[in-house]
């Protein structure tokens, strides 16, 4: 079977997820903070912080908030999106 392309003549199955290395790394960041080893939930320690969320996972928590939110925004299509 042919391999599908897209207009940008890249072959659809190597593109990458919107968002995706701030997500990983949001992902990575909370798995190891003191928050979940100390037995709550990921969810629940993104939702109400408290002082073991290191605030590195805040700061990509909000990054990948805003690359999210760029993705539908009409005029981010011009300068591009946000994160990586």
């Amino acid at each position: 079977m042919p391999q599908k392309y897209d207009v940008d003549d890249e072959p659809i199955a190597q593109q990458t997820v919107p968002c995706q290395g701030l997500r990983e790394e949001l992902k990575t960041c909370i798995m190891n903070s003191p928050c979940v080893k100390g037995g709550r939930l990921p969810k629940d320690c993104l939702t109400h912080p408290d002082h073991t969320v290191p605030d590195e996972c805040l700061q990509l928590k909000w990054s990948f908030f805003e690359c999210k939110r760029s993705l539908l925004d009409a005029r981010q299509r011009f300068r591009g999106r946000k994160g990586y």
